[in-house]
């Protein structure tokens, strides 16, 4: 198969820039009154903690030489990662802020967590979006050289976007 150029690159490039900048923006204006969103939270969590099953399993679904079963579970990821980041852009657009309340080591050990995800979070957008356009254009080669970076990342972020819901849900309000 001829090798397309990278054709969504500059599209890639401007969603991993604004995706950041959007959600950032959220924490710096007050929320919207009069909607009551606050289910959210564990739903996206949950999201999250299928997002990781899915990714485990498309991993072993491509070392078993089952691509189809392999490109459709990670077709599903990216929807749920985009399910995700709506919900959560939702919430956070209408509900105030929450703080964590657990001291000592807890503390420290959650705002570890918390940060790398936050940061590889914003990292996992551009590895996901091109390691999923070199699919798209049969470039395997390519594809499969970012997705060594892209799946351990992308599946910590997952990760950790779950022990950071269980980690705060009790200071939820």
């Amino acid at each position: 198969m001829e090798q397309q150029p990278e054709r969504y690159k500059k599209l890639i490039i401007v969603l991993s820039i604004v995706i950041p900048l959007a959600v950032a923006v959220l924490f710096g204006i007050p929320p919207v009154e009069g909607y009551d969103f606050t289910f959210l939270p564990p739903i996206y969590a949950s999201i999250n903690g299928l997002t990781a099953l899915l990714l485990v399993t498309s991993f072993w679904a491509i070392k078993n030489k089952k691509r189809k079963l392999h490109e459709t579970l990670n077709k599903v990821c990216i929807g749920l990662s985009a399910s995700f980041l709506v919900m959560y852009v939702i919430y956070h657009l209408t509900s105030p802020a929450t703080k964590y309340g657990g001291e000592g080591i807890w503390r420290g050990i959650y705002f570890f967590i918390l940060i790398t995800h936050i940061a590889l979070s914003v990292v996992v957008i551009p590895f996901v979006l091109f390691t999923f356009s070199r699919a798209l254009a049969g470039n395997f080669e390519r594809h499969r050289r970012i997705a060594k970076f892209t799946f351990p990342i992308w599946l910590y972020v997952a990760v950790t976007g779950v022990i950071v819901y269980l980690m705060i849900s009790p200071y939820y309000k």
